[in-house]
């Protein structure tokens, strides 16, 4: 196994694991916001700047690991038509672009990090850029898994259509 391949087994494990508690975290920290706000009157100023960064790191981190996966969202209908070969090397082709995708975000969100170094958050004052890498760190995770899968040949497999359902 290569070290692309152990890195990008490793790293899904932990991208699956950080998704699950960020997603138990966010969920408790707008039920207590809800309970304590209707219940008893009291605001939390922490919990809603708290659940937006959670969110934002599981979506872009769920991105990624759809890009692992190939749960992503994709049109099939031309590559369906295409020979196993032609199809190997149109899914080569995709997964090359996703990498590049990939790159440009990662280089963007360094940017975005670098460009706000130094402020911190209002409600709870963790540094920003906190918030702000996880677009570089879902760049370089979407560059890593297209990558790996562009260079294995993997093809991902759309479900077949049921004509009586369309």
């Amino acid at each position: 196994m290569s070290l692309l391949a152990r890195f990008n087994a490793g790293s899904a494990r932990v991208v699956r694991a950080l998704i699950v508690v960020m997603v138990l975290v966010m969920t408790c920290a707008l039920a207590a916001q809800v309970s304590l706000r209707y219940g008893l009157n009291i605001t939390l100023s922490w919990s809603e700047e708290l659940s937006l960064g959670l969110f934002t790191w599981t979506v872009l981190l769920s991105a990624a690991l759809g890009v692992h996966e190939g749960f992503h969202v994709r049109m099939a209908l031309v590559l369906d038509t295409l020979g196993k070969t032609p199809r190997r090397e149109s899914e080569r082709l995709i997964h090359l672009a996703t990498m590049a995708v990939g790159v440009f975000l990662a280089w963007a969100g360094w940017r975005y990090v670098a460009d706000t170094r130094g402020s911190v958050s209002a409600a709870i004052g963790y540094p920003i850029e906190l918030l702000h890498a996880s677009a570089f760190v879902c760049g370089v995770l979407i560059a890593c898994y297209a990558l790996e899968s562009a260079l294995t040949g993997r093809v991902d497999e759309a479900a077949p259509i049921d004509p009586e359902h369309v």
